[in-house]
């Protein structure tokens, strides 16, 4: 009996050594799950932080949800967030460290047109991938950037010819002193001229500039029957402060770059001639979009609006995420090939990112803002619109004159 004993007791020692030495080896071979870093780059200070900040919130709400899901190739996402301080310098200064010392896997970011072709040759000689999220003048495609924004045949060409069927057709144009305003002035202008209606006036704000008095006192001359409006920041703020001052007040205005964040934050820009044109409002009523709202505002309070941007920047995380997993890589290369052929059922529908041209298809809609900082919808595409960065009315030959001519502007 004591032998039996004795017997069981060494088999039992011999076995608990061995497990103990199976999991000292197992513990030495271990190595945890590293997450895929994901850079984030927009202004978090400045003049733009107003419109930027909700956009970081966009790419956590994604990166959340696909995290709760098992991440990517089964590794956590980790956003790494850079401020780009309202200032084209900073971004590209930022857009180098996240990718060189950060080494981030892509970049998520950019607001103003200025930000983003600083921070282009960035992407292009580190041969790696942003995505933009910001309706723009278009004129560009660059094969390390997709485009989640809408081109200007989805946005400021349709939305220029509704202000003129519907508002009036003598237009004052007004927007921030940087590409896009003036570009897409350019666009505009083009459209006014083959709808035999008139531009009246032209300015530009420099960004922040909150001294409007010279353009009030000439848009109260010329009464125009519509201002169309490419402000971008906070400068809208004092733009409509400005105007509700004084006796033009109840001129129309079509704004190209003030969504539900801006009128949720500020009420005074929702007032009754307002309307602007983009590709997703918050008001649209489908089961995906409530959906979409009542996670945001679970996640970052009641208050807070959703808009075009937001769904933008939240849906480049969802395309740049399948194409990783497409790809079985997060090599930016690997993956730049892959994102091509993604499509994502967004709030606003299916987008769908556009081989041809690295942008996204999208509808166009036109609304009017409302007191509680919402837009009702008037009208929109039956059908997604295929993305034209280089509008077709004219070659591409004769758009790069007009780039050079504006980069000549700004100088």
């Amino acid at each position: 009996m004591l032998s039996t004993f004795r017997v069981n007791t060494l088999a039992l020692l011999a076995g608990l050594a061995l497990l103990a030495g199976a999991v000292y080896w197992a513990m030495q071979s271990y190595k945890p799950v590293q997450p895929i870093r994901i850079g984030v780059l927009h202004s978090l200070t400045g003049t733009l932080a107003v419109s930027e900040r909700p956009l970081v919130d966009a790419v956590q709400m994604a990166i959340t949800e696909i995290n709760a899901h098992g991440g990517v190739l089964d590794r956590p996402l980790e956003m790494v967030v850079a401020d780009g301080q309202s200032d084209a310098a900073v971004f590209a200064r930022e857009a180098e460290r996240l990718i060189a010392q950060e080494k981030v896997s892509v970049l998520f970011g950019c607001w103003t047109s200025a930000s983003r072709k600083a921070v282009k040759p960035v992407v292009e000689q580190r041969r790696h991938l942003l995505f933009y999220p910001v309706q723009y003048e278009g004129l560009e495609q660059s094969p390390n950037i997709i485009y989640t924004g809408s081109a200007p045949n989805q946005q400021i060409i349709p939305g220029t010819r509704w202000a003129l069927e519907n508002l009036g057709k003598r237009v004052y144009l007004l927007g921030s002193d940087y590409v896009f305003p003036r570009t897409a002035n350019r666009i505009i202008r083009d459209i006014v001229r083959t709808a035999s209606a008139q531009v009246l006036g032209e300015h530009y704000l420099s960004l922040g500039d909150s001294d409007l008095s010279i353009i009030m006192a000439e848009i109260r001359r010329l009464k125009p029957d519509v201002i169309l409006n490419t402000i971008n920041g906070d400068s809208n703020l004092y733009f409509f402060q400005a105007l509700q001052e004084t006796d033009a007040k109840n001129i129309p205005i079509l704004s190209f770059s003030v969504s539900e964040t801006e009128l949720t934050n500020h009420p005074e820009l929702s007032f009754n001639a307002h309307y602007a044109a983009w590709s997703y409002f918050q008001s649209i009523d489908t089961e995906a979009n409530r959906r979409f709202i009542a996670d945001f505002k679970r996640l970052f309070g009641a208050h807070r609006a959703t808009s075009d941007t937001i769904e933008a920047a939240y849906v480049g995380v969802y395309l740049w995420a399948q194409a990783v997993q497409d790809a079985g890589s997060i090599e930016p290369e690997r993956v730049n090939e892959t994102v091509l052929l993604q499509s994502f059922d967004a709030p606003s529908g299916i987008i769908s990112v556009d081989r041809a041209t690295r942008h996204t298809w999208k509808k166009v809609r036109i609304g009017k803002t409302q007191p509680d900082g919402q837009f009702k919808e008037l009208q929109a595409s039956p059908y997604p619109l295929r993305p034209e960065p280089f509008p077709s009315y004219r070659s591409n030959a004769e758009w790069q004159q007009i780039t050079d001519e504006t980069g000549k502007e700004l100088k």
